[in-house]
């Protein structure tokens, strides 16, 4: 045979193996950046065997979503009926652009009577407007995820809300406070740049409302440590009382880790555990100094 066939079929061979060699590392990388192994940390939801991956803006979408509901007395269902919703609508996004004039979360549109642009695109009023319509459906709580969101929407692809019902599940259960300690984040950048503690404490009034305005303890109140202007109090109930205590507790701080970004928090304690952003990798930790009945959200200085 030839020399120059035998060359040429050798380089035909190298380029063949070069090319899958490459697939193989786009198809690693995909899997890392799908499973957050790869790219920016993210934040997680961790609940009975089930992760579910965001990333710090998408964490505070879904926090938000949770204590609107909260704030008007909803159950559960309601909260992962307004996640998948979210999820399917604009992947957990603040979005500004979408079909037509949607907009926002939910992909809600002006000119459906949802509010101005201006209205839709602030989180905290796009979520009340989901759950006013969410109510008024009768029995919305026990019908298929997909017939209740459908109700509220009036999507061309109805049936796509249920492929993030179990997203929705596990991001509920961790932020409703009903799984303790099951939601972690990386926390805010050591960049030198302080938090806002009147911020963390508007945030908390604006999203959850009356009921957790007057738990907040003013600015300085306490003795040693804890009047530090830079921690921001709540009073959340006994972390072992029966009586819903223990899960607005859980609720709380883990709307706060899910903020931490957002809001320069640096360190969060209910009970007798403590997340912190330096040692985020292993999510909450229990501690002999724990807060008791308070949550406590300490902003970076």
């Amino acid at each position: 045979m030839p020399l120059s066939v035998l060359a040429s079929r050798a380089r035909r061979g190298r380029t063949t193996i070069a090319f899958a060699v490459l697939l193989a590392l786009v198809g690693y990388a995909a899997l890392l950046v799908e499973t957050g192994g790869w790219g920016p940390p993210r934040c997680t939801a961790r609940v009975d065997g089930e992760d579910v991956s965001l990333d710090p803006e998408q964490a505070v979408n879904a926090a938000t979503i949770e204590a609107v509901a909260a704030s008007r007395g909803l159950p559960e269902r309601a909260v992962t009926i307004a996640l998948a919703t979210a999820l399917q609508e604009s992947g957990l996004r603040n979005v500004r652009h979408g079909d037509r004039d949607s907009l926002g979360l939910f992909q809600q549109r002006p000119s459906q009577g949802w509010g101005t642009a201006r209205q839709i695109q602030d989180p905290v009023y796009a979520t009340g407007r989901f759950y006013d319509r969410l109510v008024r459906v009768p029995g919305y709580s026990r019908l298929p995820l997909t017939v209740a969101a459908q109700r509220v929407q009036y999507s061309g692809f109805p049936q796509a809300y249920a492929k993030h019902e179990t997203e929705a599940v596990v991001l509920t259960a961790a932020l409703t406070g009903r799984s303790e300690a099951a939601f972690s984040c990386p926390g805010p950048v050591d960049d030198g740049v302080a938090g806002e503690p009147a911020r963390v404490r508007a945030e908390l009034k604006r999203q959850f409302g009356a009921e957790v305005a007057a738990a907040i303890r003013p600015a300085g109140q306490g003795g040693g440590r804890t009047a530090a202007p830079h921690v921001v109090r709540v009073q959340a109930g006994a972390a072992t009382a029966r009586d819903g205590g223990e899960r607005r507790g859980w609720e709380l701080a883990s709307w706060a880790v899910a903020h931490s970004d957002e809001l320069r928090i640096e360190r969060v304690s209910y009970g007798d555990h403590v997340w912190n952003a330096g040692n985020s990798d292993g999510g909450w930790r229990t501690t002999d100094t724990g807060s008791g009945a308070e949550v406590r959200i300490v902003t970076a200085r």
